[in-house]
């Protein structure tokens, strides 16, 4: 552990009471068993059955004891201020602070190894993506300058599916019916509680990944001095809802600025610092779907506003790399990105005009293959179009073509 990284637990600790943190976690679990019970009433009138109340309250029980044990501060506990101050000058290149990025991006100290997790469930969408994104895993862990270490699909069905043996897997608990809202994704901050506090991980870092990332060369980590690395996204504004953001980051714990225009993938940061951050990532996901303002007004981008907005509470900074990753169809070059992120649809004419939000002559969208698995050897885009595309194509069809009973 740094000087740096010492000083901020000892003032963490500090400033950390056992009281705010046990009535605050108190109040979580009276929330999520408010909502059991809610649920576990619906289920008695069209069953009749107290086998559901009992499952339920085991889940709440569940719930409560692992962010009492995991858990270093909660949604309105004491935190310290985030080490970052506003008056940071940022360099314009590399999206790092000026002062820690002098003498080069890569020093020739020993390999800092990461490991990479990525949350799924065991849908057929997610599967042949998680399939994917693996075998390319693979294929460059062990490349020059990698700093890559171990993999781990974290499958949040609650259940051990077939390609336990293909892809290493952590099985997580989903979250109790009903909490999540309709918005699955609430179960990622959750699995990542559950796989942080069980799951022996070797590596010091980790990066969050998704199951359509397609990685396109050796990653090194990118993290840096107690900083976390990540890719900016444009539309994440803490400006913008800064009105919002106060509910969840009061202004005593800084600058609307301290919350980085990011999500949680890509990321990669120190495995302790995800320790702190995940609870918290995991209460302020809850609060902010529960709000019906914030709900509206973030959308499908909620869970990563509530993860910018975690870090920010642990005082945990980013460097924000702006080719950490790559989104065909509006990114047209690879370049010197690490990642593919394939999560829009890409419609070409036959003479490679991008024609989106129109179905193309020729296409490539996942969503397409939601329920069965893309065939093997999908055609290439017609000349013209962007060599993001293009790679994008053949590095699909190379895995198809080398998984072992793809499509089964």
């Amino acid at each position: 552990m740094s000087r740096r990284e010492r000083e901020t637990e000892t003032e963490r600790q500090k400033l950390q009471t056992h009281n705010t943190r046990c009535i605050d976690i108190y109040l979580r679990a009276l929330e999520l068993k408010s909502s059991a019970l809610e649920w576990d009433s619906n289920r008695k009138m069209a069953c009749g059955n107290t086998f559901f109340f009992l499952l339920i309250t085991f889940s709440v029980a569940l719930i409560t004891y692992n962010i009492i044990v995991s858990a270093n501060a909660s949604l309105r506990q004491e935190l310290p201020s985030p080490s970052r101050s506003s008056k940071i000058s940022v360099d314009p290149i590399i999206k790092m602070p000026v002062d820690r990025s002098r003498g080069g991006l890569r020093s020739r100290s020993p390999r800092r190894l990461f490991h990479t997790a990525v949350t799924a469930s065991d849908s057929v969408y997610n599967t042949w993506q998680s399939r994917v994104m693996y075998y390319w895993f693979k294929k460059f862990k062990d490349g020059p300058n990698s700093e890559m270490g171990g993999f781990t699909r974290i499958l949040h069905s609650g259940k051990p599916d077939k390609y336990m043996d293909e892809i290493p897997t952590f099985v997580a608990q989903p979250l109790p019916p009903g909490l999540d809202r309709g918005y699955i994704v609430l179960n990622r901050p959750w699995a990542f509680v559950q796989w942080l506090q069980q799951a022996d991980i070797k590596e010091d870092y980790i990066l969050m990944a998704e199951p359509d990332h397609i990685i396109v060369k050796p990653i090194p980590n990118l993290s840096r001095e107690g900083l976390g690395a990540a890719f900016h996204f444009f539309y994440i504004e803490p400006k913008k809802y800064e009105s919002i953001l106060r509910k969840y980051f009061p202004e005593d714990k800084g600058p609307i600025t301290n919350i980085d225009p990011i999500g949680n993938s890509p990321v990669i940061v120190g495995k302790e610092s995800l320790k702190k951050i995940a609870p918290s990532w995991m209460n302020v996901s809850l609060a902010m779907k529960k709000d019906p303002e914030t709900d509206k007004a973030f959308g499908w981008v909620l869970e990563m506003y509530a993860y910018a907005v975690a870090s920010a509470l642990h005082g945990v900074g980013n460097i924000l790399y702006k080719d950490f990753m790559i989104q065909p169809p509006w990114e047209t070059q690879v370049g010197e990105k690490f990642i593919i992120h394939y999560t829009y649809g890409c419609d070409y004419t036959m003479k490679g005009e991008l024609t989106y939000g129109k179905i193309g002559e020729w296409r490539f969208d996942k969503r397409s293959y939601d329920d069965i698995p893309p065939p093997r050897n999908l055609s290439l885009p017609p000349p013209g179009v962007p060599e993001s595309v293009v790679t994008l194509v053949k590095m699909v069809n190379e895995a198809t073509a080398n998984i072992p009973n793809w499509g089964s």
